[in-house]
């Protein structure tokens, strides 16, 4: 990242306040853990951004806490950045960002690397066609990301990389995961609390996501699309995922034939639920029960 030298920060017990911050150098780590680490992290307040385009060589996010700008990348993406926008940063893609003429840009920034964020790539947890997302209030995700580095950081005192980076993960899963902590997250977990009730409430019988869309009061496409931003799957997927969920527990039950789970939950034949089964949990129902731990 574009960092100037700095002083280590230390970071305070109370959030901070973007009010209250100042250009500075969070801390930079050579350490590394089997799942990768933070290597390097800053506040820069009335940040030239980075042009024209560059390819960084690792894994870095950039929070807008002030300011507003733009952002544009190899893949085509050129959009306007504004308070609470996060910007993911990918290692082979070229990219830049910043304020434009008159405009002003105050961010915070890590960069990670290693296998644990290559997984989330290559399974589009994070997408390099979608590198803009949004999460506020920016003082709770400022504070949030300040604590993935520890908290207190001093001068001589050993973070372990393996906790930053888990602590990382854990935070910008729910960044990812509409990153709201206001009334409107708040309603969205509620709404979709009872739609997943619903899409739960029989798993042995076919099941007609429109009519559940016309229960929560909408449309089907606006139903699937606000679940999906919510639960982070489809309204169906979700749905299947239940299914095989239970199908494992009555196999764990010991009691029930492959045939006879299959009848239980819905699918017109072994052969069906046997396919569904692999393709959720990537094992067949026969490897599924080897792997059970014996009671006898």
């Amino acid at each position: 990242m574009a960092l100037s030298a700095g002083n280590l920060y230390i970071l305070d017990p109370m959030p901070s306040t973007v009010s209250s911050l100042k250009s500075q150098l969070l801390f930079r780590n050579a350490s590394q853990s089997p799942l990768g680490r933070i290597t390097q992290a800053g506040v820069l307040r009335n940040s030239k951004g980075v042009y024209p385009l560059r390819v960084f060589g690792s894994y870095a996010l950039v929070y807008l806490l002030d300011g507003s700008g733009r952002y544009r990348d190899a893949n085509g993406v050129n959009q306007a950045i504004r308070p609470g926008d996060l910007i993911l940063i990918f290692p082979k893609l070229g990219h830049s960002y910043g304020p434009g003429r008159g405009e002003h840009w105050t961010e915070i920034h890590l960069v990670f690397d290693g296998p644990i964020f290559e997984m989330w790539e290559a399974n589009r947890v994070i997408d390099p066609a979608q590198p803009i997302h949004h999460a506020e209030p920016i003082d709770y995700w400022l504070h949030r990301l300040e604590a993935s580095l520890g908290a207190p950081r001093k001068p001589g005192v050993f973070a372990p990389p393996l906790l930053e980076v888990c602590r990382l993960q854990l935070t910008l899963a729910e960044m990812l995961l509409g990153g709201s902590k206001g009334a409107g997250r708040q309603e969205d977990m509620a709404w979709a609390s009872r739609a997943c009730a619903l899409l739960e409430s029989d798993l042995s019988h076919e099941f007609d996501l429109y009519d559940l869309a016309e229960q929560l009061g909408t449309s089907y496409d606006s139903f699937r699309k606000r679940f999906a931003r919510v639960a982070g799957m489809p309204p169906a997927k979700y749905r299947s995922a239940r299914i095989v969920d239970r199908a494992c527990e009555l196999m764990q039950g010991g009691n029930l034939t492959d045939k006879q789970i299959a009848e239980s939950l819905g699918f017109c034949d072994e052969f069906h639920f046997s396919r569904r089964f692999k393709e959720i949990t990537g094992t067949s129902p026969r490897q599924f029960r080897r792997s059970l731990p014996q009671t006898r």
